[in-house]
Parts: structure tokens; C-alpha cells; sequence
């Protein structure tokens, strides 16, 4: 079946499942996740002790999955992030489809998760495929404007040549920039991770395993969201 979505993150339960009144729950599931992992508990077996405890549905425990971490890594990463004011005449990688994903979930009124480490991560899933939606172009304009804002010096987007559509995206990626004068350059790799993982250059990703070996790593779709998508859905699971 053809995937005929026209926004990005939109789940039919989500109105019930990350409601006001669940979201304490989901709080103390994380809290409890973060404790198992810093002891060391393997993350599969810690996540369904929790969620067996707690009896959250496959789409709940997906989201506390996503926002927990054990205290080193949620230590390594708080080391390793680079500030707004640190990227002046530098140059920013960015891990495409996990930054622009997240700012098209969040302008689609998606959830967006407030995970342990600060990031905000999204609950959309591509599924191999990537297709435009209506909060693409605004998503792609919203991060040009703030990395010129910002004087980063240039842009590489790296998007995963094995998803269906990254051809498409790069080229309306390149289009956008070159209209609007954005020094950007676009690639499609096999795998975005470890280019991302090995980069001198300050990388933007909310990427569990990238920012767990990333030297320098910003929060980019978190502090695009807040700056220009104030209205945002933000479930706090931090």
C-alpha cells in the first residue's frame, strides 16, 4: 500500500497515550529505565520490566525507550554538546533525516519527547521510505534561516542513500539552498552514523550512538523547535 501521509509523527492514539494525566507514568517508566541501565541491565530486558510494570502498549515503551539513558552515557553526552554562541564560522554535519524528521513532527503538532539527556526526539518511523510532507519545505527553511542566523560557516547534510526518496530530498535540499544562497552541501552515504561518529567538524543529531561517540555534538532540532515552534506538543519525559 502506498504511503499517502501528509504529515509527519501523527498517531491516531496518541491524543490517549501521551495525555496529560499518562504522562507521570511515562515519567517514573523512564526514571526507573535510566536507574536499571546505570546498572548495567541489558536496555531489552530493562525495557520490558518496565513496561510490564507499568503496563504500557508497544508505542509507550518505544517512547521511554527513546528518552532513557544511563547516567554515563547521559554524562558523556552533557560533555561532549556545543552551545548556540560555540558555532560561529563553523561548520555543522548534520544527520538529515534525524533533524529534519523531529521539526517536521513537531510543526505537524506530533509528539515530541523531552528525553533524559535533553534532546528532543520524535516518533515518527520512515520504515525505509522517506516522503515528503506538507511541513517539509517550512521545516527545511526554518533550519537554513537559523544556521545563517547563527553564522555557521557550511552546511553537510549527510542523508541514508539505502532509504527510498533521499535523491528527491537532495535535490530539493540543494534547490533551497541555492535560492536562498546557503552554503550546503548535500551526500548521500551508506550509512550516516559512522562519518557522523568519526567527524572532526561539529555534528547535529539526537542519535543515541552517534552522540555516545561524537566529539562535538549541538542539539540542533531541539532548539529549532523552541525557538520556532514554540507551540509544539513537548511530552517531558526527561
Amino acid at each position: 500500500m502506498p504511503d499517502r501521509r501528509q504529515h509527519r509523527g501523527a498517531h491516531p492514539q496518541d491524543q490517549l497515550l501521551f495525555a496529560i494525566d499518562a504522562a507521570p507514568e511515562l515519567r517514573q517508566a523512564t526514571c526507573d529505565l535510566n536507574w536499571l541501565l546505570t546498572r548495567g541491565y541489558a536496555s531489552v530486558s530493562a525495557l520490558k520490566l518496565v513496561g510490564d510494570r507499568y503496563e504500557l502498549n508497544a508505542r509507550q515503551r518505544l517512547a521511554v525507550a527513546r528518552c532513557a539513558c544511563g547516567a554515563d552515557e547521559a554524562a558523556r553526552r552533557a560533555a561532549h554538546q556545543v552551545q548556540m554562541r560555540d558555532l560561529a564560522e563553523q561548520e555543522l554535519w548534520l544527520d538529515g533525516y534525524n533533524v529534519l524528521t523531529s521539526l517536521e513532527a513537531a510543526l505537524s503538532g506530533g509528539v515530541i519527547l523531552q528525553a533524559h539527556d535533553g534532546c528532543f526526539r520524535d516518533m515518527a518511523s520512515m520504515h525505509g521510505s522517506y516522503r515528503k510532507v506538507a511541513e517539509t519545505v517550512p521545516a527545511i527553511q526554518i533550519l537554513g534561516e537559523l544556521l545563517a542566523e547563527w553564522k555557521v560557516s557550511r552546511c553537510r547534510w549527510l542523508l541514508d542513500q539505502p532509504v527510498s526518496n533521499s535523491g528527491r530530498l537532495k535535490t530539493m535540499l540543494r534547490e533551497i539552498s541555492e535560492e536562498r544562497g546557503w552554503n550546503w552541501e548535500i551526500d548521500l552515504v551508506p550509512d550516516p552514523d559512522p562519518v557522523l561518529i568519526r567527524a572532526d567538524q561539529v555534528v547535529a543529531s539526537a542519535d543515541s550512538q552517534i552522540l555516545n561517540q561524537a566529539e562535538r555534538w549541538f542539539n540542533l532540532a531541539r532548539t529549532a523547535i523552541e525557538v520556532r515552534v514554540p507551540e509544539a506538543w513537548i511530552v517531558d519525559l526527561s
